[in-house]
């Protein structure tokens, strides 16, 4: 077993509290909100819903720049599913 627990140093992990009120903003900014927070090698976002009334998976690089957003299209068929 490593130093980590026998998880790679890579794997995502929760944000911290005191992490994440930039990449709080970074969300808000691309007009979306809430979701999971996740810090790997990029900070990521899964499940915000933004503007559009869809769910996206966000990515940020170090400094906060949007590097990715995409559809969530697993929860889009989720949902479509319960209905």
């Amino acid at each position: 077993m490593n130093s980590t627990g026998g998880l790679s140093p890579t794997a995502d992990r929760p944000v911290t509290d005191e992490e994440r009120a930039k990449p709080t903003e970074a969300v808000k900014a691309q007009g979306c909100s809430r979701g999971k927070m996740k810090f790997g090698k990029k900070f990521k976002v899964d499940g915000a819903t933004c503007a559009n009334g869809k769910k996206h998976e966000l990515e940020f690089d170090a400094e906060f720049k949007l590097i990715k957003k995409n559809l969530n299209d697993s929860l889009v068929r989720c949902a479509a599913a319960a209905s």
